[in-house]
């Protein structure tokens, strides 16, 4: 299993390569976000991890560059910025998870094997279950042809069941990916309140949310 480590600090970049190694991946690193960007296009990879401030290039600009040229490697981003928008951002410019530093190294393994159990995301395209059609390149979303206003935050949650669908999303993956480091302090309340609004948005299309009772949601064609 082929991994790409992009991070400037030689400290950390050293323990990821040494801890990752020892995990049975085969370690490619990268100091700059300039080479992360000409390796990624360059070389087939299981999963990335990108630090988000490096020289040269940020981790953003060249996750951006790499989903520009289509490469659909899971790539996460590995940052000390744990604002709400800065997820959002990292999200929107083509990230497949966000993880705050300081981090666990076992949460780390983790998330990078759940990425590789994904199916290949493609960028730039339509992800559709029925009339329901979310564009992945305008963060736009339409039900039944219509336009429907999102937040942020319901933009997040509506990309990763749809992206899903029709597998069913746990709680806490959904916790996980939508609200990332806030991930600990959402209780189902909170992810139903915003199930609730999303359904209440899309009621008129073929597609409908389903509650998987004790465990989570999935998106299906009605």
């Amino acid at each position: 299993m082929r991994i790409l480590v992009a991070e400037d600090d030689r400290t950390l970049r050293e323990v990821l390569q040494r801890g990752l190694t020892e995990a049975g991946y085969v370690v490619d690193v990268a100091i700059d976000g300039e080479a992360a960007t000409t390796m990624l296009k360059m070389n087939e990879y299981e999963v990335a991890i990108l630090d988000w401030r490096m020289p040269k290039r940020s981790g953003i600009e060249a996750l951006t560059l790499v989903r520009a040229s289509d490469v659909a490697t899971p790539i996460l981003i590995l940052t000390a910025r744990d604002a709400p928008l800065d997820r959002v951002e990292g999200l929107n410019a083509g990230a497949d998870d966000y993880l705050v530093k300081p981090f666990d190294f076992d949460e780390l393994v983790a998330r990078l094997q759940a990425l590789q159990r994904r199916p290949a995301l493609r960028f730039n395209e339509v992800i559709r279950c029925g009339d329901l059609e979310f564009d992945t390149s305008t963060r736009a979303l339409r039900a039944a042809g219509r336009d429907v206003e999102l937040t942020s935050t319901e933009r997040l949650l509506v990309e990763l069941l749809l992206r899903r669908s029709p597998t069913a999303v746990s709680r806490r993956t959904i916790a996980n990916q939508v609200w990332s480091d806030q991930a600990d302090a959402v209780g189902s309340n909170t992810i139903e309140v915003h199930i609730a609004r999303v359904r209440a948005k899309i009621s008129r299309c073929e597609a409908r949310i389903e509650t998987i009772r004790g465990f989570g949601y999935r998106m299906v064609e009605s």
